[in-house]
């Protein structure tokens, strides 16, 4: 990612609604599907400034991965503890069949071979682990904001399902999130698109509008994974081993 996206991140991400709500989503869709033993052991992939570590954490020890180096050392801060810088797609030095969840937020995107890095994800999980992925959906909505954070690409349901699959994985809970406020995102890539205005600065909206949009995507904490949800700005699954538990 471009050197202002990391720096952005590390100024908002404890009040921009995005991340916010965010974390309120997958904190509950962890809790409902990922069925982790008792002090699980969990791996965050691409942590950037790590503020979802302290989520995170609510479920077991975690480790993280972290290839930026002044990314890696806020996260480390918040961790309290050092972290690794093992890129994908090999994740070479990550100790294998260790951990219980892997969760890849946002992060497969900006891997070329992502079937590689799914499979190194894999050979890292314990008997019965899964990896949390998110990923951009849409390749339609392709902006200034994919360039400037080296995406690679946006996913449909069935290319990020065939990724899965063609990793040796089985996929769960496979949907959009996001979806509430869908219609003002797609609004805003079409007009930019159209008339070459799009704007990659992902600030924080004044505040009002801040607070009411972390209210209104926080709401899908009690959808998502329960009920089919509409086209969103995201979509989200839950992947194992497909074969006999190792």
């Amino acid at each position: 990612m471009d050197r202002v996206v990391y720096d952005r991140m590390a100024e908002h991400d404890s009040t921009h609604w995005w991340y916010r709500a965010r974390r309120d989503i997958l904190a509950d869709y962890i809790r409902r599907y990922a069925a982790l033993p008792e002090g699980a052991r969990i791996l965050e992939i691409g942590c950037g400034t790590g503020h979802n570590l302290p989520m995170l954490a609510r479920f077991g020890e975690v480790d993280a991965v972290e290839i930026d180096a002044a990314a890696r050392e806020i996260a480390s801060g918040r961790l309290g503890k050092p972290l690794s810088a093992a890129p994908l797609p090999m994740l070479e030095g990550v100790e294998r069949g260790r951990y219980d969840l892997i969760a890849v937020l946002d992060v497969v995107e900006h891997v070329l071979d992502d079937v590689t890095s799914l499979k190194a994800m894999a050979d890292c999980l314990a008997p019965g682990g899964k990896i949390l992925i998110t990923v951009p959906a849409h390749p339609w909505m392709w902006s200034a904001h994919d360039v400037v954070n080296h995406h690679h690409r946006r996913y449909t349901k069935a290319t990020l399902e065939k990724a899965i699959r063609d990793a040796g994985l089985k996929p769960a809970k496979l949907g959009y999130f996001n979806s509430l406020l869908f219609p003002l995102a797609a609004a805003a890539r079409w007009v930019g698109n159209m008339t070459g205005k799009d704007d990659s600065d992902d600030s924080p909206p004044p505040g009002p509008v801040n607070w009411l949009f972390e209210r209104v995507f926080a709401l899908e904490r009690h959808l998502v994974g329960r009920v089919p949800m509409p086209p969103g700005v995201s979509l989200i699954a839950l992947a194992s081993p497909a074969g006999p538990a190792r």
